[in-house]
Order: structure tokens, then sequence, then C-alpha cells
């Protein structure tokens, strides 16, 4: 990522690249959300039929917000999702980080982004079955580091990776692998690592939504407070109008274009 540099350890955003510009700004100007996006269009194609998902979508997140993203089943609200942590790129539109646009990065620069600045899960957890609990958790920073360097401060690395799975009521199931976990275990698992690159931002998609009730809000419980303890920015995406009034704020969808707020 040519615009992404190294200070001590912990990526920066650096002086944008051609391909990753600032945002322009205004005299007087309110200052830009964390993570915003302005115009956003996606049209998916099924044979020789278009099928358009997002008409114009304006997003934008404040940081420490905790924000849901509501709307029925097929209004978008997962592939805005998708956009934003450059899983996907829009068709038209633009998607500022700290006020460095990223949805033009090349897929490289993408992946440095998502591996360093968003932590991410999903409703179904992707976890690897073949790796512990503890293991599953390491896994961005051995990505991030590689091999070698890794190993160099893998003490470290599994000490901080102990302590979030302690943290988050796991200290007993290090050893498990996924298949032993129950679902909400598997959640957690998740959450705890998306939180081991210390992200700027968690998005979530549906985190709740292959729970029970009573799991579901032992997770919604977990995201409060990494929200209010650690002034962690979330963004969640649900269909569960009582999952998304504990967040401070909600973004309803509605045909492919925010319906109001």
């Amino acid at each position: 990522m040519s615009s992404v540099r190294t200070d001590q350890g912990k990526p920066v955003l650096g002086r944008p690249a051609p391909h990753q510009q600032n945002r322009p700004s205004s005299v007087g100007a309110a200052s830009p959300g964390l993570l915003t996006a302005s115009g956003l269009v996606k049209t998916y194609h099924k044979d020789k039929v278009a099928i358009p998902v997002l008409r114009g979508t304006d997003f934008e997140v404040q940081e420490g917000e905790f924000l849901s993203i509501v709307g029925q089943s097929g209004s978008g609200k997962s592939t805005l999702l998708h956009l934003l942590a450059t899983l996907d790129q829009p068709d038209e539109g633009e998607i500022y980080f700290e006020d460095n646009r990223i949805d033009c990065l090349p897929a490289a620069s993408r992946d440095i982004l998502r591996n360093r600045y968003f932590g991410m899960i999903f409703q179904f957890y992707h976890l690897l079955p073949e790796l512990s609990t503890l293991e599953n958790v390491l896994m961005p920073l051995m990505i991030q580091f590689g091999a070698i360097k890794y190993w160099w401060k893998a003490r470290w690395h599994r000490e901080r990776a102990r302590q979030l799975l302690d943290m988050l009521g796991l200290s007993h199931r290090l050893n498990h692998r996924p298949g032993e976990l129950s679902g909400g275990e598997m959640q957690r698992a998740a959450i705890a690592r998306s939180l081991m690159a210390q992200p700027k931002i968690l998005l979530a998609d549906e985190p709740t939504g292959n729970l029970d009730q009573a799991a579901g809000q032992e997770i919604m419980t977990i995201l409060r407070s990494l929200n209010e303890q650690q002034n962690l920015t979330i963004v969640m995406v649900t269909h569960d109008h009582q999952i998304a009034r504990q967040s401070d704020r909600i973004v309803r969808l509605a045909e492919g274009r925010v319906e109001g707020s």
C-alpha cells in the first residue's frame, strides 16, 4: 500500500497516493466522520438481468459511535457494509476512512486496511475449523507480520490473545476447535480475533443472527461494553430491531437508499 507507512510497528495512513485521494475540505465545515460514503451505487448481474441493490446511498459514522444499519431483506444493508469494508467496490460513489479515499485502492492495499484498521465479525463466524480457538484469534497477526516477524514476539502475541479470550469468557476454550464450541462461543472467539490488531472500527454483519436470544444478548452486551469502555466505533448490520435499539443511532435502508436515521 503505497500510502501506508509504519510507526513503531503500527500502521498509519500517510500521504495519499494518486489512487488514494483526500476529501476536498471547506472552511468552517463540520469535521467529517471516521468512515463516510457518498452516492454509492451497486448493481449485481444474474445472467443478463441487472439487480440494482444500492441506488445512491450516503453514510457516515463518527468516531466512538455505535451505529446500526437496518432494513428488510434485499434492502442493501449487507452490501453497504461489504462496500464500507472494501470487500467489494461500488459501481459509483466514494468511500473515505479518516478522510482518505479507500474505495479505489488496489486489492493489496485493501487487504492491509482490513487487516490493520478494520475489525470484522460475521453471522457465520468464519473461524478456520482446523485451528484451535487461540490459533484462530492469532491469525490476523500471523498474516500481518509473516512467519519470521511473528515468531520474534510470539509469546507477547499469545499473551494478548489469551487476555482477549479471558475477557470474553473463553479462557477454558483455548485449545478447542470451532466444532467443539457453541454458537455464542464461536462468535465471542470471532470478536476476540477482530480485536487482535486493535482496530479503529468494528464492522459487524448480523453478529447475533445465528444465535438464540440469550446468546445474542450476550454478544450485544460485549459489543456495548467495547464501545463504551474502549471507545471502539462499531457499525452493525442487523434485521432485529430490538438489537438495533441498543446502539446509539439507527440508519434505515429501503430500496437501496437511506430512508432516515
